[in-house]
């Protein structure tokens, strides 16, 4: 076998490691001096032009948020959720993630649910989707995971081969694949299908104590899912199914409403909790941390002009106010930087200023330095000063944190995350067997229809494997169906 080639960087030198990304020690945050990643990211991001990479297909609407407990003051100082009866002006937009412009939005793939929140601290933006967990831990590997699920470059169409192989070196991503597959893979309705935040985040209170956190956004319409031969049919019919089926109900008066739920662990119990608490492809069991439900999310009004709101609207996990901060989940981490880099590139460096991402509620409004730049929507004044300090009365900063740090130590490398109990299968295999048998059957089909258009053996047996890891019944199943549909 002739010698593989080695991975290097855009300007030649070796990649030493394209699993893990560099943190401060196995446990701290990813860091900003990772050329590689940071380089990988930014390059992703500017593969396509104009529509966004991935989530293109989307629709959005605006709505409110209105906290329903007496108890969240407890955990973070966070104004949004400062008291029972408070409303947040809010703007959400559902989407699928792999499909480009045009694409049926009942395909099976997961779908987002980024919300931005319009507190009077700024603007809060919750992204993420309707899956409490992902297909992948590390944000390095985010771009190949994209590339494995986009059409492929030679045939232009989403490949069998390059979706399970990649699948077949990732087990981490076993649970995540259960779940597009399963009766869950493709929401009927927007409306009829529950969001997360995914991530974990952290809440700090007034007294600077410090707490995880995750959140559950569940649907009070009750889930509604397609088959994939309904599936078909709809989309065949109907490309925009999903779209029209929301801004038909919220325009005849029917709001869809959501409640706002929250899994709350404290700072201390994290480093001995048997699952890692920020590894984004695993769950906090409930039974540990249940739901509480905190707030009511209502969406009642539709945006005036599609392109110029839902297609400008720019979400990025970056945007936090006082009291919500970031955990080092690796994914979280590299988000921060690839959203906001994403939209720098598509709508350009004045996207905040566009209406749907203006920070309309802030109270003190948005002062900065930043200048200039294409389309310089609201721009300052030029007799303002733009440099900092000055003495000319111009805005400075609080000296005031609005989360807390977090702890680092150990040599900066390339280190994989320390695993704890829950192995990459279990969580999956549980999945599974919670299960009924005709939902499993038809979770098994669905895998079975694309696994059997793969080419290579090997790529088969390494992912069915990972099946078989979860549950053996499980695994057998999905060989024999694979092996009779390739006969």
């Amino acid at each position: 076998m002739a010698q593989r080639p080695k991975l290097t960087t855009e300007s030649g030198a070796p990649v030493v490691d394209n699993q893990n990304s560099q943190t401060a020690g196995p446990h701290g945050p990813t860091l900003l001096q990772d050329q590689h990643l940071i380089e990988k990211l930014a390059r992703f991001n500017r593969e396509r032009i104009p529509e966004r990479i991935v989530h293109a297909v989307g629709t959005g609407a605006y709505g409110y948020l209105e906290v329903t407990s007496p108890d969240v003051p407890k955990w973070t100082k966070m104004k949004v959720f400062e008291k029972v009866g408070k409303r947040t002006d809010l703007f959400i937009r559902f989407s699928t993630v792999a499909a480009s412009r045009g694409g049926p939005d009942v395909a099976r793939d997961p779908r987002g649910f980024a919300m931005k929140f319009y507190s009077e601290d700024g603007n809060w933006d919750l992204v993420g989707n309707n899956t409490p967990i992902f297909f992948i831990k590390d944000g390095i590997k985010f771009p190949d995971f994209i590339h494995s699920q986009k059409q492929d470059p030679y045939t232009n169409r989403q490949e069998p081969d390059n979706v399970w192989d990649f699948f077949s070196h990732s087990p981490e991503a076993t649970h995540q694949f259960v779940i597009l597959f399963s009766d869950r893979g493709i929401p009927a309705s927007y409306r009829c299908m529950h969001g997360f935040g995914s991530h974990t985040f952290q809440w700090v209170n007034a007294a600077g104590e410090r707490f995880w956190v995750k959140f559950h956004v569940k649907t009070d319409q009750g889930i509604q899912n397609f088959t994939s031969a309904e599936a078909a049919v709809v989309g065949g019919q109907n490309q925009f199914h999903c779209h029209q089926d929301l801004y038909e109900h919220i325009e005849r008066g029917e709001y869809p409403s959501w409640t706002f739920n929250v899994q709350v662990m404290p700072e201390a119990e994290a480093a001995t909790y048997r699952i890692d608490p920020f590894d984004l492809t695993k769950v906090w069991p409930h039974g540990d941390y249940p739901l509480i439900p905190i707030a009511k999310l209502v969406l009642n009004r539709t945006p005036d002009n599609f392109f110029a709101e839902t297609e400008h609207a720019a979400f990025d996990p970056g945007h936090f106010v006082p009291g919500i901060g970031p955990s080092p989940d690796r994914m979280l981490q590299a988000r921060l930087f690839g959203y906001g880099d994403a939209h720098r590139y598509r709508l350009g460096i004045n996207h905040a200023h566009m209406p749907v991402n203006s920070a309309k509620a802030a109270v003190d409004g948005v002062h900065n330095y930043g200048r200039d730049g294409a389309m310089p929507i609201g721009a300052p004044s030029g007799r303002l000063k733009n440099y900092e300090p000055n003495s000319f009365d111009g805005p400075v900063q609080t000296n005031e944190e609005m989360f807390a740090g977090l702890d680092v130590s150990g040599v900066s490398g390339h280190y994989p995350q320390v695993p704890r109990e829950v192995d990459d299968f279990k969580q999956a295999g549980d999945l599974y067997r919670l299960q009924a048998p005709d939902a499993q059957q038809r979770l098994v089909d669905n895998i079975a229809d694309s696994l059997a258009q793969v080419s290579r053996d090997d790529i088969i047996e390494r992912s069915v494997e990972h099946f078989r890891k979860a549950d053996a019944e499980f695994g057998r199943r999905l060989a024999e169906e694979i092996a009779a549909r390739r006969k």
